[in-house]
């Protein structure tokens, strides 16, 4: 029988800037009374990431360039957290009232390069928003490696965010970084149910884990960042969440 068992971490703290993750979620994984396994997958929410890590702005300390105030005046939006997206960005790819779609500096196409104003203290003086981490990948190496020195474990770890996608409605989890678990399945090769070869499946693994997890995180104030998944197969993949980008060359949507 194949079955998959999530598990939503609870009692974990708000968190803040220097904060070692990594205690904390062997705590509350202590207090839920759960025993990590190898192979076991962590996935852990962005937001406690770019928290921990210090990826605040505040928008009083941002000066908008003329290309930021003229993409606010298209937008509807604020010219300074415009600027601080275009800071965030490689490239703008499309924009409507409300919306702009870019190619982050991390490469991920993203509404509003992944800044967020949900869930974080802030001054109605001084707003601040939190960025994406400057390299999820890493930030999920060290998690794992530390996990490892501290439990002797072999755990993968997930970092997702919620995305939007281009020919669907809604949001969805997605992989931002990992580490230690499988990212993508390759069955080009295999044989369907009929002795059909498989040519072009790809599956994204990652994704569909950061997916389900985000299920029991939630989008409000679950305060659920942590999910521990068991039964997933034991995986070395180190490629990182980074394997999952298209080419642009091969972006149909572009």
């Amino acid at each position: 029988m194949k079955k998959l068992e999530l598990i939503a971490l609870e009692g974990i703290p708000l968190i803040e800037e220097g904060d070692d993750l990594v205690e904390i979620i062997l705590s509350a994984i202590k207090r839920n009374k759960i025993s990590l396994s190898n192979g076991d997958v962590l996935v852990v929410a962005q937001k406690i990431i770019s928290k921990s890590e210090g990826r605040y702005a505040s928008l009083n300390d941002v000066k908008p360039s003329q290309q930021a105030i003229d993409l606010s005046i298209e937008t509807d939006k604020d010219p300074k957290l415009v600027q601080l997206i275009l800071n965030e960005s490689k490239e703008v790819v499309r924009y409507r009232k409300g919306v702009i779609v870019v190619e982050s500096i991390l490469g991920l196409i993203h509404a509003n390069a992944g800044i967020d104003r949900s869930n974080i203290k802030s001054d109605s003086n001084n707003p601040r928003v939190l960025l994406l981490p400057l390299n999820p990948d890493k930030s999920a190496t060290e998690i794992r490696k530390e996990i490892l020195k501290k439990t002797k474990k072999k755990v993968g770890i997930i970092i997702n965010d919620s995305s939007g996608r281009a020919w669907r409605n809604g949001i969805v989890g997605i992989a931002i970084g990992s580490s230690g678990a499988e990212v993508l399945s390759d069955l080009k090769g295999n044989l369907d149910l009929f002795g059909n070869t498989l040519e072009v499946t790809e599956v994204g693994k990652a994704d569909e884990v950061a997916s389900a997890a985000s299920l029991l995180m939630g989008q409000g104030k679950e305060a659920l960042p942590v999910v521990v998944i068991k039964g997933l197969t034991e995986s070395e993949d180190l490629n990182g969440a980074k394997a999952l980008i298209r080419k642009p060359s091969e972006d149909l949507f572009r």
